[in-house]
């Protein structure tokens, strides 16, 4: 056997609630921006829409077996905002929308499954968007009552929190760049958004803790190490910068020092937050902001290679070298880099970690025998695996992993082109079947122990 984890160490499986639940208009669930975006022309490849995804909500007993005979010790999963306060100005949950995720947390721990709640996974009410989204402060205060609301419910059997997934995926991504919902393209905007997402973590930490004592609340960034790709100094200043706008600008006020200087200056320089203090920084926020944290959730998928500015352009990522192994999603394969994050992460910030999100994108579909052998996405999780238990061999504070994800899904703009599913699901029957590397995995997760023999050289 190869490298062995702590016997505490938690070995899970992740969702989240647009992906796999469907059920789009049942219970009184009311529309989220994603199903605005899937619904804008071009925006997701097919034009697939979350409207069935993995009919989880009415399969959940089936999927709870799955993770049982997976050997999972914990579940990942979102709530989804609109199930819960369809406008998200409600003055009381919707029963019918609440009660769906009563019978979810029962049936885990019933089966012995510890559930991970994370509160926002990007599905916010649509007429929450329509009155300003993330970009108008009062979404925070909204998101505050929505926590509030799911710590009365669930916080007597919830010991784990997560306010937020993915931040910059939220803000940037959604706002910036353009590629997720809402599909905005305002970069001023974006940096509000993510002000406003960071400020409601912050609210609403001590409100969950308030109504479960004893739970563990933390965030979950998606975080990209970056390497310059070369030894050439514009490629070291565009390797910083990309660190501070996809990683420090989150890990930095989380941990109570503020937006760093740096990144800010650069901000300023491009137009994106005006000569004097944006409007949406008032007294205070970094404070609140800086609510403790039992862990931080890290999201790690690849790397990225910095490249210094040509004329007329800014610092940029560029292309991993072409003999790098990429996943079928065309990440670049690296390790490395996960290990490297965990031990900046533990020098620099010293907060418990948990991943909580890590996995591959490969088409493999099942053979002739019905049997689904994805050995290159039993290779990834190997080696990454295999990363996290050398950190924790060199003393980083990690207390568990989980896999992205428990089933093939809706990839967001992907659609469902993209499968990183533990389990395999046939989207025209439901049926589901687990993969090689679902095998693999519950057999690491029953030892405690990597096989030697999987793990890239």
């Amino acid at each position: 056997m190869g490298r062995r984890f702590p016997r505490q160490f938690v070995f899970g499986a992740a969702t989240s609630s647009y992906q796999i639940e469907g059920a789009a208009s049942e219970d009184g669930r009311g529309p989220s921006i994603w199903d605005t975006y899937c619904r804008t022309p071009g925006k997701v490849q097919n034009g697939d829409t979350g409207d069935v995804a993995c009919d989880h909500y009415h399969r959940w007993p089936e999927d709870i077996a799955l993770m049982k005979e997976l050997s999972l010790s914990a579940y990942r999963f979102s709530l989804a905002w609109p199930r819960w306060f369809p406008t998200g100005t409600e003055s009381a949950p919707v029963e019918a929308g609440v009660a769906f995720y009563d019978r979810l947390v029962d049936g885990l721990l019933q089966a012995g499954i510890t559930p991970w709640v994370t509160l926002y996974h990007w599905d916010l009410p649509q007429a929450l968007q329509d009155r300003g989204g993330w970009a108008d402060r009062d979404t925070a205060h909204r998101f505050v009552a929505f926590a509030d609301a799911v710590g009365q419910r669930l916080g007597d059997r919830v010991q784990h929190f997560i306010t937020h997934n993915e931040p910059w995926c939220a803000g940037v991504l959604g706002h910036w760049l353009g590629r997720h919902a809402p599909g905005h393209r305002d970069p001023a905007e974006a940096l509000a958004a993510v002000h406003h997402l960071l400020l409601s973590h912050g609210l609403a930490v001590p409100v969950l803790r308030q109504h479960a004592p004893a739970a563990e609340v933390g965030i979950t960034l998606n975080l990209t190490p970056a390497y310059p790709a070369s030894d050439s100094i514009g490629d070291a200043l565009a390797t910083e910068r990309i660190d501070g706008h996809i990683n420090r600008w989150f890990l930095d006020p989380v941990h109570g020092r503020g937006y760093p200087a740096d990144q800010w200056a650069h901000y300023v320089e491009e137009g994106h937050l005006g000569k004097a203090e944006p409007t949406w920084l008032r007294p205070g926020d970094l404070d609140t902001m800086a609510a403790p944290i039992d862990f931080l959730g890290v999201n790690y998928y690849s790397r990225a290679l910095g490249r210094g500015p040509e004329p007329g352009n800014h610092p940029r990522t560029i292309e991993p070298p072409p003999q790098s192994s990429k996943t079928d999603i065309g990440w670049e394969v690296a390790p490395q880099g996960l290990l490297d994050l965990l031990l900046r992460l533990q020098r620099d910030y010293g907060t418990p970690l948990v991943i909580t999100e890590n996995g591959a994108a490969y088409h493999t579909g099942p053979d002739e025998d019905g049997r689904v052998r994805d050995t290159a996405r039993i290779a990834y999780y190997a080696s990454h695996l295999d990363a996290c238990a050398l950190a924790i061999e060199q003393g980083v504070d990690l207390g568990g992993y989980f896999a992205w994800s428990l089933l093939d899904n809706f990839e967001w703009a992907e659609g469902y082109s993209q499968r990183f599913g533990l389990v395999y699901v046939d989207y025209a029957t439901q049926r589901r079947v687990i993969k090689d590397s679902g095998r693999w995995y519950a057999d690491l997760a029953r030892t405690g122990a990597l096989p030697e023999t999987e793990v890239p050289g």
